[in-house]
């Protein structure tokens, strides 16, 4: 007997929420639109269109209402904790767009909750299913390469923000930093997940270049060493466009190389002619839901889960403690982090801002 599809309630209307309906759309069989929940009528209106969704005006009426199987939350930053603590309150699964929190108390209660009422719970680090990602990330795993030595992630565009439309995300405390804890935390864990190690120490530079109304970083330079001798850099801006040579990832290890513009894989091994992949455009957050509905169907665990999605947050926090600082920091484990360990990190109230 086929299992049933996966009754997913919605949580938040915002802009990244549009993404994630399309991926409802591709996932027929697997996932239905159950609910929707947004203060603001007409947002939830809009994204429950041509649906049968129900909609409330807050997500703890729907927790506790709607006929759901699972909750996609994609608010504010500030707001996820809090959202991710109700739906394991409820039993309810949960997707969670990055951060999956914003410190190390945050995360505490998270991995208290999430283990306590036993739910699947899974981070939206929808550029892990770009299929150049998945041929490198196999690729490696090979051990084609050998032993990974250098990995390079980047995420940079120019932004067209203006005071008015940044929203929450110009406060620090709501954002829980600036473009690092943003747009940033893409290639934070596309870096993880290529390098395949543990981060330990991190060293960081911040600029605000050009959105001088956001009291974050706009830019961020940061370089990570990983447990398995990898080190790894990290570039990613709103202030400026990548130029059009720069690979959205590259590895190096002992037998060979790769290089990516996200769209192709070009690789070479030691001894071998290079070669190239062309790949055909997929709808990362189709695969992202279906990813989910598979995990939640089957028992799977995800592909980075509420552990990774705090490992990240590791890599940020210490990102902003070095740029604090102007020194090495030592990243928390996700076991520190779990435990609440308190932590010198710049919290999300402190802004850090760096010259430029």
């Amino acid at each position: 007997m086929p299992l049933p599809p996966v009754r997913i309630g919605l949580i938040g209307a915002g802009g990244i929420a549009g993404a994630h309906v399309a991926g409802y759309r591709r996932n027929p069989d697997t996932v239905t639109f159950s609910a929707v929940a947004d203060p603001v009528r007409q947002n939830a209106l809009k994204r429950a269109e041509g649906t049968d969704a129900a909609l409330f005006d807050d997500y703890a009426r729907m927790l506790s209402e709607a006929d759901i199987d699972a909750v996609d939350i994609c608010l504010p930053h500030h707001l996820h904790r809090d959202a991710i603590l109700a739906a394991a309150a409820a039993g309810k699964h949960v997707l969670c767009e990055k951060p999956l929190c914003l410190d190390a108390g945050e995360a505490a209660d998270v991995a208290a909750a999430v283990e306590a009422s036993g739910i699947t719970v899974m981070c939206a680090h929808n550029q892990l299913f770009l299929p150049a990602v998945a041929a490198a990330k196999e690729l490696i795993d090979s051990g084609q390469l050998g032993r990974v030595y250098d990995v390079r992630t980047t995420d940079c565009f120019y932004s067209d923000f203006t005071a008015e439309s940044m929203g929450w995300r110009a406060n620090a405390r709501t954002s829980g930093g600036g473009e690092l804890i943003d747009t940033g935390y893409h290639p934070s864990y596309l870096l993880m997940y290529l390098a395949g190690g543990t981060p330990v120490d991190v060293t960081a530079m911040l600029s605000t270049h050009r959105l001088r109304f956001m009291e974050g970083e706009d830019s961020a330079q940061v370089l990570v060493r990983f447990d398995n001798g990898a080190l790894g850099s990290i570039s990613t801006s709103w202030a400026f466009q990548s130029t059009t040579n720069t690979e959205r990832f590259s590895v190096v290890g002992e037998l060979g190389s790769l290089h990516s513009d996200g769209t192709r894989l070009d690789y070479t091994i030691r001894g071998s002619e290079p070669v190239t992949v062309e790949f055909a455009p997929v709808h990362e957050f189709a695969a992202e839901i279906a990813h989910f509905a598979e995990c939640v169907r089957s028992g799977i665990r995800p592909m980075h889960s509420w552990e990774e999605g705090i490992a990240v947050l590791g890599i940020i926090l210490a990102a902003y403690e070095s740029a604090r600082t102007r020194s090495l920091a030592r990243v928390l484990t996700a076991g520190e982090l779990r435990s609440g360990l308190a932590t010198t990190a710049r919290s999300a109230s402190e802004p850090a801002r760096a010259g430029g």
